[in-house]
């Protein structure tokens, strides 16, 4: 029997699971310590009597009523409030993690568990050689017990878990290929880096695009998902100010790593091999398991960019074209540089800001009513700084207008059939108890592309001063460019045959039934002709393109409850705005934009978030398919990435960053 004048009076014995390599049952150690020893004392004792001789530099205490670890080595026990019935692990920080890419393969890799998420997923990325790492998140996918079993056939053709050694330059080898600095390799010879990305960092097999699944596979796959799908769904969100552990995430564990904010700074081919290719292959499972919507001339165009890509891919040709010339790299970074520096930048303003272009045509409108066929009536229009204003007819157009429309904070949504040669462009005005459609219809693409140009922008408060609405014009015209199906004149009707591959593996299940297998091919090979000269970077970059120029692109979905309603809505969080819609009809009643948001605040012992915008509107809401956490942290990090991206900040200040998503409880813009 120990007596107290022995061991101290204020000393007690304390219990300590020490988890055990070879996976069997933990063993517990018992140890007498007093409240004043700090937690790295306690793991020095802890040590010495289990005289293992092992490496134990990666272990820590981890907390498992209290869900914490106890990393702060010098607190004492007495501060953190350890007692004798205390539960405590002795475990390794980094433990193994099923991670599937979004490329949908799985790999098997050791992650930090005691790290923040942030944290985490930047180290994820740095061995997977993926920039920007504060785009990516980590998500868990709900249970969905009716499911389960499906859910196991639908995965078993995808949890080919890839090694994670093979990524990382093998065996025990040379650990990850990025590095922070991007250091080039240089030619011996002349002393030039070397232009190919696969020299730059070594070659990856994470920068390949995957081979799409049979049609029968993505059948398996395929479930249509409504508004409230959707919101489940991303209510799996992991919170990135906490760790894996406090969040009940175990070892062994399944989770998905996915760009988050869909504000995607600074692409580079040269420097962005994978992180293009992983975006891509988001982009396209989002199209093909119908996660995003799109119509079915947008269908056919991904279609024939998948099938260019899997044409490349597989092909052993050089990934650009032969012909091109070679251009010197370090005239190249100068040249990109001049252009960063003196014209670059996306919202710089035109030399003589008092000459703002205007736009002047013959436009039909048409405002919807209840109970009326869509009539569209023919009147002038004239577009000023981020007004519309239209009139009667041109001879009119000196004296008041019919009406106007204040574009600033409007959504501008397209709706076109290049096929049909339809070019119309759908604005969702703001008005105090919702929001106002109106439709106008262009008469060509190139009418079309000025006015939806012009539209974006004011959208955003911006005028046709700008220099990005030149550039806004082009990629109108290009994505138009490859929405159209028809074959070029005078070309010869497509060669079955010369597709290779399943045509029906580069639709969502849905469109496939529509077609027969010949029809399809034959739509598929005709919007070919429109992309065939792309090389297969290019064809990547003009998929994520399209993607984004999507109507529900980057929107992530959340059921709430706004202070003062009685019934459930939904509410819709992109990286500019907010939206409320009517969850039975899934229309937008309201949109909020960022750019007027003055603070917001959380109430977090009722779990309700307060925004404020200018002219004294603000809301309230309780969220219901997740916690209010998910959507703060939103908002936070559309706010805080949107705006490096609108200021070209090419450096993160993290600081900042988790202050807008860490759960403050207020914020002032």
């Amino acid at each position: 029997m120990i007596k107290a004048a022995e061991c101290g009076e204020t000393s007690w014995e304390l219990s300590v699971k020490v988890d055990q390599k070879d996976g069997r049952e933990p063993e517990e150690i018992k140890l007498r310590v007093k409240g004043d020893l700090h937690v790295g004392g306690l793991m020095l004792k802890l040590v010495e009597k289990i005289k293992v001789p092992q490496d134990w530099s990666d272990h820590a205490l981890w907390w498992d009523k209290r869900q914490c670890w106890l990393l702060k080595t010098h607190w004492t026990l007495d501060k953190y409030g350890i007692q004798a019935d205390a539960d405590l692990f002795y475990t390794p920080q980094h433990k193994p993690l099923l991670l599937q890419l979004p490329n949908m393969k799985t790999i098997k890799i050791a992650v930090s568990f005691s790290s923040v998420v942030f944290k985490t997923v930047t180290e994820i990325c740095r061995m997977l050689n993926i920039r920007r790492s504060e785009e990516l998140s980590l998500l868990k996918r709900p249970d969905d017990q009716c499911k389960k079993k499906k859910k196991k056939d639908m995965s078993s053709s995808q949890d080919d878990i890839w090694d994670i050694d093979l990524l990382s330059g093998g065996p025990g080898g040379t650990g990850p290929m990025y590095s922070k600095t991007m250091t080039a390799t240089y030619d011996p010879e002349n002393g030039m880096p070397l232009s190919s990305t696969s020299l730059w960092f070594g070659e990856n097999p994470l920068a390949d695009c995957q081979p799409n699944l049979p049609p029968a596979e993505l059948a398996k796959m395929f479930q249509p998902l409504s508004l409230v799908d959707k919101a489940i769904n991303n209510a799996g969100w992991l919170d990135s100010s906490r760790s894996l552990m406090e969040q009940c995430i175990q070892e062994n564990d399944k989770l998905l790593l996915r760009f988050k904010y869909n504000v995607f700074f600074d692409l580079n081919p040269k420097y962005d091999a994978v992180r293009i290719t992983q975006l891509y292959e988001q982009a396209r499972w989002a199209i093909l398991l119908e996660e995003i919507d799109c119509t079915e001339e947008e269908m056919l165009m991904f279609a024939s960019l998948q099938y260019h890509i899997c044409k490349l891919t597989m092909s052993s040709e050089p990934l650009d074209h032969p012909n091109e010339p070679e251009i010197d790299e370090v005239e190249a970074a100068l040249s990109n540089l001049e252009v960063t520096l003196e014209g670059g930048h996306a919202d710089r303003i035109l030399e003589d800001i008092t000459d703002i272009p205007q736009l002047a045509d013959s436009l039909r409108l048409f405002r919807p009513k209840r109970l009326t066929l869509r009539a569209y009536k023919e009147y002038w229009f004239v577009f000023k700084d981020t007004t519309i204003s239209y009139y009667k007819n041109k001879e009119a157009a000196s004296g008041e207008p019919i009406e106007q429309f204040h574009l600033r904070g409007c959504e501008v949504v397209p709706d076109v059939n290049v096929t049909d040669k339809k070019f119309g462009i759908k604005l969702l005005l703001p008005v105090a108890d919702g929001m106002n459609e109106v439709y106008i219809r262009c008469d060509n693409e190139t009418q079309y592309a000025k006015w939806k140009a012009a539209c974006i922008l004011a959208s955003k408060g911006k005028t046709m001063a700008y220099s990005s609405y030149k550039t806004e014009v082009k990629n109108i015209q290009s994505f138009l460019k490859m929405k159209s199906l028809a074959p070029p004149p005078g070309q010869e009707a497509p060669d079955l045959d010369a597709m290779e591959m399943n045509a029906e593996c580069f639709v969502s299940p849905r469109y496939a039934k529509k077609f027969k297998t010949k029809q399809l091919t034959t739509r598929i090979l005709e919007a070919h002709h429109n992309v065939a000269q792309l090389s297969l970077m290019e064809a990547k970059m003009r998929f994520i393109h399209a993607w984004q120029s999507l109507p529900e692109f980057g929107i992530k979905y959340y059921i709430v409850r706004f202070k003062g309603c009685k019934k459930d809505e939904i509410l819709g969080i992109s990286y500019n705005r907010l939206i409320r819609i009517d969850m039975s009809t899934g229309l937008p009643v309201t949109t909020w934009r960022f750019a007027n948001m003055k603070q917001w605040n959380v109430n977090w012992e009722i779990r309700q978030v307060t925004i404020e915008f200018d002219q004294n509107v603000s809301i309230a809401f309780c969220c219901l398919s997740c916690d209010c956490k998910v959507v703060h942290e939103f908002i936070g990090g559309y706010i805080f990435l949107s705006t490096r991206a609108k200021d070209q900040n090419e450096t993160l200040d993290e600081e900042l960053f988790h202050k807008l998503t860490a759960g403050q409880e207020h914020h002032n813009l």
